[in-house]
């Protein structure tokens, strides 16, 4: 189907009209539209859209279901509303546009209402579909006339001489012979680069509408992916709005998410194969694929059988060629080429033309900078200042301040590092997709495993790495039932609980089961499961000792290979306690006194010797042990001479060798006579 507008310029000069003659006119136009339509059993749709009384050049609206509109279609019906015209120009247009054009001729008076014409000629169902959203649609209208030798360098232009070039040269072989018969083939078009996609689309459908292979400049666009509902009713009623014409089906997933035995998005692929099958006689289809999709490609070639698909792709040029397009590019741009531009070419390396784009524009922007505007040389680009820019919020802040922990620090750093060089880099072909960031936490009991885990998630949300950023703890208990049946369940819904955050598993050396095949390996089973379809938008943090947590990466094969990290975190020395001492008391607004070190010190050095040492679990018992002793030590002092420095500090006999708690047990045996 095909949408115009045309534009009507009238004779003579402007006619002022009173309101009961312009009711009169409106009346007479809408019954005569109204006819029209009828009489052509509601397939050709022309009606005017208004301006009629505001100024001498009128706009009307026409759809068409088969053919072109015709001059004398316009001209009749210019007479039948007994316009007194003197020229008129038609323009093609998109659906929506026409759409549009069709709610004001009804605001106007000129038709009852523009829904019963959309549903007169079968278009109602897109209508709603795009006003709810349904599906992600657009449309354009290629103007551009070239000849055969404009379309083969547009094509060379882009590095596609091979595919489409060859096809452009095919598509000018005729036959001509004046009418659309039918598609002999569609189209599957892979590129990565949005405007190299663009350029193709446009140069093909060109070529296919100056031979009288399309009717339709217009193409409508509607973007998928492996994980998208398929409505249908709303592609149907798209497919048929699109008669004449071409639809470009975007389907964006690769195969790099894909594991070697899964397909992806089957169920949509064969709904998108069906519906084009479907319209292949009245519509043109091109799929979009991005450039290594070899499964979602044998996908839709499976699905597609006996039609035949040409193959649009970018050619892949090396060192000498790749120079020689950019000494092209800079020729066209009016500017000589240097070393420093063909020193950003590789040897051995393969480029298409969005790679050599991207790699001129940025050596053009230095260049009129430095060579042109030397102004502006000095000033930072906007990628600069996002690479100079600190991580977000005060979790970083807090996380920074905490004493040790140096692994941990360089974990989290580098998936922001990672984050910031996606957004910077993306352009120059920088792996966009976010990689795995589950780890292992081995310490012994106080290293701050859990801390860090609860900072980690507010960070990673601070900066968008994480769409919420809560911590969920759970231990054995959370993951595995007490029956047959109840562990995966209970281990999904945790994942689906933790979505978007972290989810702490502590002490996860506790899932393995002294036996094979128990509840514990069916939990840790399932969460290799969980952790690979949840990689997107969750990160799986493992808690235990060393020694133990070895025995639990073990147990499962592919538990080792989608943990990114393994993060010790190693026992404080005196120094690092005495360090966390002060960070509490810094947290408190208060100040340790002079002795406190020394006093501290060695509280430290008896306490690491003990076999379970508490770490910073240690040095908060014997910083709450001392803010109550520090109480005490006040309330004996006179009250009237208590100074605001006493109550802030703390002094060396606060501080006390916590008691364990532990008896001695009598010794048993015989005494010896001396």
């Amino acid at each position: 189907m095909l949408f115009y507008k045309v534009d009507v310029e009238m004779k003579g000069p402007e006619k002022k009209l009173e309101d009961k003659e312009r009711d009169e006119l409106t009346n007479a136009i809408l019954s005569k539209s109204i006819m029209l339509f009828e009489n052509s059993g509601y397939s050709n749709a022309i009606v005017l859209v208004g301006q009629l009384f505001q100024k001498n050049k009128p706009l009307i609206c026409a759809a068409i279901k088969e053919g072109k509109l015709e001059e004398s279609s316009i001209s009749n019906y210019l007479n039948e509303i007994d316009l007194d015209y003197k020229s008129f120009t038609v323009s093609e247009i998109t659906f929506d546009a026409y759409a549009g054009f069709l709610r004001n001729s009804a605001r106007n008076g000129f038709i009852p209402d523009e829904d019963d014409i959309l549903e007169k000629l079968n278009l109602a169902a897109i209508d709603r579909r795009l006003g709810h959203r349904d599906i992600r649609f657009s449309e354009t209208v290629v103007s551009d006339k070239y000849t055969q030798n404009q379309l083969m360098d547009l094509a060379t232009g882009i590095l596609c001489a091979s595919s489409l070039g060859d096809e452009i040269t095919r598509i000018y072989q005729g036959p001509h012979n004046g009418g659309i018969v039918g598609h002999p083939v569609h189209y599957l078009l892979q590129t990565d680069n949005r405007e190299t996609r663009n350029s193709i689309l446009r140069t093909l459908i060109t070529a296919l509408n100056q031979n009288d292979r399309l009717q339709s400049r217009r193409f409508s666009y509607v973007s998928y992916d492996g994980d998208d509902h398929l409505h249908e009713e709303a592609l149907d009623a798209l497919y048929q709005s699109c008669e004449g014409g071409t639809m470009v089906i975007n389907y964006s997933d690769d195969d790099s998410n894909n594991s070697e035995h899964a397909r992806p998005g089957v169920d949509v692929i064969a709904g998108l194969c069906a519906a084009m099958r479907k319209h292949k006689k009245r519509v043109l289809t091109i799929f979009c694929l991005p450039k290594v999709a070899t499964s979602t490609k044998e996908a839709f070639l499976e699905q597609l059988g006996a039609i035949t698909i040409v193959p649009i792709h970018e050619e892949t040029v090396f060192e000498s060629k790749a120079k020689a397009y950019l000494r092209n590019l800079s020729k066209q741009h009016g500017i000589t080429p240097n070393r420093a531009l063909y020193n950003r070419i590789c040897e051995g390396k393969g480029y298409n033309a969005g790679d050599l784009l991207l790699i001129f524009d940025d050596w053009h922007d230095k260049q009129l900078k430095r060579k042109v505007y030397k102004q502006y040389a000095q000033l930072e680009t906007a990628n600069r200042q996002v690479a100079t820019k600190k991580p977000k919020g005060n979790a970083y802040q807090e996380l920074t301040r905490m004493t040790g922990l140096i692994e941990a620090k360089a974990v989290i750093n580098q998936a922001l590092d990672f984050y910031k060089a996606q957004k910077l880099f993306k352009e120059k072909g920088f792996v966009s997709e976010r990689p795995s960031m589950h780890m292992v936490f081995t310490g012994n009991p106080g290293t701050a495993k859990t801390t860090v885990a609860r900072l980690f998630a507010q960070i990673m949300k601070d900066n968008g790495l994480l769409s919420i950023g809560d911590l969920y703890e759970v231990g054995r208990a959370d993951l595995v039932g007490k029956y047959v049946g109840w562990t995966a369940p209970l281990v999904k819904k945790r994942f689906a609980e933790a979505k978007g955050s972290v989810l702490f598993i502590d002490e996860a050396y506790s899932l393995v089961d002294d036996k094979d095949g128990l509840y514990g390996d069916e939990a840790i089973n399932t969460i290799v499961q969980e952790m690979e379809n949840n990689r997107d938008d969750i990160v799986v943090i493992f808690a235990g000792y060393p020694d133990k947590m070895e025995t639990f990466v073990e147990k499962n094969p592919g538990l080792r290979s989608r943990i990114a990290f393994h993060v010790p975190f190693a026992d404080y020395n005196a120094q690092e306690l005495f360090e966390i001492t002060e960070f509490m008391a810094d947290d408190k607004k208060m100040k340790l006194g002079n002795g406190v070190r020394e006093k501290l010190t060695q509280i430290f050095e008896t306490a690491m010797k003990s076999s379970d040492f508490g770490n910073g679990r240690y040095v908060r018992n014997l910083f709450e042990k001392a803010i109550m002793k520090q109480a005490t030590r006040l309330v004996a002092m006179d009250v009237d001479r208590v100074s605001t420095n006493d109550i802030v500090q703390f002094l060396p006999d606060d501080f006390e060798i916590p008691s364990t708690g532990k008896k001695e047990l009598p010794k048993i045996g015989f005494a010896l006579p001396t």
